[in-house]
């Protein structure tokens, strides 16, 4: 997995790159070596390299915080967030922008597809920066409190601000297609069985 940074903190921040000797990579949009494109909006349906390549894998967790509860109420789509000084240090690796990797919440073994988004969210004209994952599963119920550990796997696209929220929606469900094919590959499919995530915290998901 490569070096691995631990900032001092009982929620356990941490970042994970292969060589923290050099600047992180950043991503420009679209980002990969696939060139196979979405019919519905000409936005690419796999990104990234065939390996995870630097600054990835980035490796985050800690304790799912409140959020502004807009995932769920206006989009229909639930996130859970990681607390701010989390998101803070993972600012140190990371551009702003929407991220695909895997996660898994509290003693649940179960580790599953996420899209994140990094960074000010421009429609909603955040103040401060926020982690925001969407993980690719159905779970009954919220689970605030518990322990969330995400391996960011690579770069899907910029941040981006929406004329309506339909826009928006509608680009959430291609990057949630996006994560999905781009993690069905073997070096990404392994890093589902890394010991980062699949070690359990001892807290209690829904």
């Amino acid at each position: 997995m490569g070096k691995t940074l631990e900032k001092g903190s009982a929620l356990g921040v941490m970042c994970s790159s292969h060589d923290r000797t050099h600047p992180p990579k950043r991503s420009p949009p679209w980002f990969g070596t696939s060139h196979r494109i979405t019919r519905n909006n000409m936005r690419p349906s796999i990104v990234g390299a065939e390996s995870p390549e630097t600054p990835y894998p980035v490796l985050l967790k800690g304790v799912v915080t409140k959020g502004f509860g807009r995932g769920s109420k206006d989009l229909g789509i639930p996130t859970a967030n990681l607390p701010s000084d989390v998101a803070e240090h993972a600012g140190k690796t990371l551009d702003t922008g929407i991220y695909f990797g895997w996660a898994a919440v509290g003693n649940d073994p179960a580790v599953h597809p996420m899209v994140m988004s990094f960074g000010w969210n421009p429609f909603y004209k955040n103040e401060k920066r926020s982690a925001e994952v969407h993980i690719i599963h159905k779970y009954p119920a919220d689970f605030y409190g518990d322990e969330l550990r995400v391996i960011v796997a690579g770069y899907i696209r910029p941040e981006l601000n929406y004329t309506t929220l339909e826009a928006l929606i509608e680009d959430i469900q291609t990057d949630i297609r996006v994560a999905i094919a781009s993690l069905d590959r073997p070096a990404y499919i392994a890093l589902k069985s890394d010991a980062f995530i699949v070690t359990l915290s001892g807290t209690s998901s829904a």
